[in-house]
């Protein structure tokens, strides 16, 4: 029986216990799974603790990209759950990892459509990157005999969330892909919307990579889930087999296809984009294994 005709399960007192004794570690998203903005979800740090005290290995994995892993250590650790940056897999340390395994030359530039999270990961590496939040306020003059001038010596682009996304940036980007011989054109991910506030979905990196795709006349390389660069990382850093997981997310499209494209038990949780009738929706050809209301019913399933 194949994925997409598989129906998902609504985890229970019995299926809960089942799917604990069969994994080893847990893969979670991050917004509308941990928290909402800087809202974090109800239950969710007393079931962490129930999981690590089950011996559990606990990992973190978010598209969301304007933050480095070390500033997502300050986040968990301002919302009082105490995470470290090794358990933190992030698309700002993907696209940062994806140049370094990929031989990027260090005298080449990465020009950043995205947020602080990016340009720290890549300084981490030995990359230098131009562009982010400080070109956020530049603006592109049309003018007759006016040459828009850029560095010759990006040879990458990488696109993720960003709030300041202006007409600067996507024609300085745009002239480094598509005048720069060899320039990569790299997305963090490609997320439609996401929780960048605890009350509703904001617009995601999917619409800033769009307008990339669009003047570029190129697909991007995505780093983030659903691909499974990411997954690469983990598995040879944990040495945990991908049956042995279970991926936690509120997407679809990222989180849950990225579990099922590796091999890895999923759960969806309703506390984010994902509603019920969506994932029940005829057109839905993605179906998590599991199924449940928020992360904390795995704690009140289980009686703890």
């Amino acid at each position: 029986m194949n994925v997409a005709s598989r129906a998902s399960q609504l985890l229970s007192s019995q299926s809960i216990g089942d799917l604990l004794n069969s994994v080893e570690a847990f893969l979670f998203d991050c917004d509308g799974v941990i928290w909402k903005g800087d809202t974090l979800i109800d239950g969710v740090p007393q079931t962490l603790d129930m999981l690590r005290s089950k011996g559990k290995k606990l990992v973190f994995v978010t598209n969301n990209s304007t933050k480095s892993r070390r500033q997502y250590a300050n986040k968990f650790q301002s919302l009082g759950i105490s995470v470290t940056e090794d358990e933190i897999f992030s698309s700002s340390f993907a696209a940062a990892m994806f140049l370094k395994v990929n031989n990027f030359p260090k005298e080449k530039k990465v020009y950043v459509i995205g947020g602080e999270g990016i340009l720290e990961e890549l300084e981490l590496v030995g990359y230098t990157g131009l562009g982010g939040p400080e070109d956020g306020k530049k603006t592109a003059q049309w003018k007759t005999n006016c040459l828009f001038e850029h560095d010759k010596t990006v040879g990458a682009v990488v696109v993720g969330l960003d709030p300041y996304i202006n007409y600067y940036k996507l024609q300085y980007g745009t002239l480094c892909v598509r005048e720069n011989p060899g320039c990569l054109f790299i997305a963090t991910n490609r997320d439609a919307v996401g929780h960048m506030t605890d009350l509703q979905e904001w617009p995601g990196a999917g619409c800033m990579v769009a307008a990339m795709c669009g003047s570029t006349e190129k697909e991007p390389i995505v780093v983030g889930k659903p691909s499974t660069f990411l997954m690469d990382f983990l598995q040879q850093k944990f040495q945990i087999s991908c049956p042995k997981m279970c991926m936690v997310g509120d997407r679809l499209d990222t989180d849950i296809l990225f579990g099922q494209n590796a091999g890895c038990k999923t759960l969806l949780v309703l506390s984010g984009v994902t509603s019920q009738s969506t994932l029940q929706d005829p057109s839905n050809d993605i179906k998590p294994d599991y199924y449940t209301n928020k992360v904390s019913d795995i704690l009140e399933l289980l009686g703890a």
